[in-house]
């Protein structure tokens, strides 16, 4: 009923800048808190960022100042600007949202299928 779809993901060298969008689609009455997670291989998934519908911002303490998470209520989508980038930052990265699809007087949490990011010289 819900699809959230990443893009914007690839290649950039350490100090370089990549920027990643998610857009939710579907049959949807609200879209509330959204997010992105990452997830490096051999790692648990982990919190980079996340925004309330109101524009409230929470930053893993591994990206502040480097990352700026941003969304479009209309839109339905979120943004993440990813500056300053670090080998570490390599993961594959995950959108998040709690949804309330039409006709549900409740919300319902989705995740996307993943962006991968490669930060590499």
């Amino acid at each position: 009923q819900v699809q959230l779809v990443e893009s914007g993901g690839g290649l950039a060298q350490p100090g370089g800048s990549l920027r990643l969008s998610c857009a939710a689609s579907g049959r949807i009455s609200g879209v509330y808190a959204m997010g992105w997670y990452r997830q490096a291989p051999g790692n648990q998934r982990e919190l980079v960022a996340t925004i309330t519908k109101r524009g409230t911002t929470n930053y893993a303490d591994s990206v502040k100042g480097r990352f700026t998470i941003s969304r479009h209520n209309v839109k339905n989508t979120i943004y993440l600007q990813m500056d300053s980038l670090k080998p570490e930052d390599t993961a594959d990265y995950y959108c998040n949202a709690d949804v309330q699809v039409m006709n549900s007087p409740r919300t319902t949490n989705y995740w996307g299928k993943g962006t991968q990011v490669t930060v590499s010289s």
